[in-house]
């Protein structure tokens, strides 16, 4: 049997909930620059399975790694972290 191991994890924003049961996670994180040591911000955009169509624009979310749903989709949303004002 295959082991299956620790799944990546990641926080990000939701900034788009126009399609159903699907969100898209804006993802930052800090890189230092090679030459001159500075941090710079990197960010990604993930599509992520929202089974109940929960997640709103703004929301703070944790988000999983899984199989592939679709196309584009290979993450799912584990747990609402915090919910927009």
């Amino acid at each position: 049997m295959k082991n299956q191991g620790m799944k990546r994890q990641v926080v990000g924003i939701v900034v788009s909930d126009k399609m159903n049961k699907t969100v898209i996670i804006q993802v930052e994180r800090l890189v230092k620059h090679q030459l001159y040591q500075k941090y710079i911000k990197r960010r990604a955009k993930f599509a992520a399975h929202d089974e109940n169509n929960t997640c709103r624009v703004g929301d703070k979310v944790l988000i999983t790694e899984s199989r592939p749903l679709s196309r584009t989709k290979r993450w799912r949303v584990s747990e609402m972290l915090k919910k927009a004002v």
